[in-house]
């Protein structure tokens, strides 16, 4: 599944054009590489997104099996493994 769709499915961010561009800008990278929107996710993978003075890192737990995904069932795609405000780092 793509990276961009992924983001939009989980509701990590709330449209896939503003996932395209986090993507563009830089702000997205899985496993520690920076991503493009169509970067292939695969369970397992890591990504981290940064935006509004906030790192956020979760690991994919399981990829939906269609495009549209509950809100409820929308955080059992991923694991929150880090969540650090940058703008309080030293």
């Amino acid at each position: 599944m793509r990276l961009d769709l992924f983001l939009r499915a989980s509701r990590l961010v709330l449209r896939r054009t503003v996932a395209q561009e986090l993507c563009e800008a830089g702000a997205v990278s899985v496993n520690g590489a920076a991503a493009r929107a169509s970067r292939a996710v695969r369970e397992g993978d890591e990504i981290a997104i940064k935006r509004r003075g906030r790192l956020l890192t979760v690991r994919v737990l399981t990829l939906p099996q269609a495009k549209q995904v509950s809100r409820g069932d929308a955080p059992s795609l991923y694991e929150v493994v880090g969540d650090i405000n940058v703008n309080d780092e030293v």
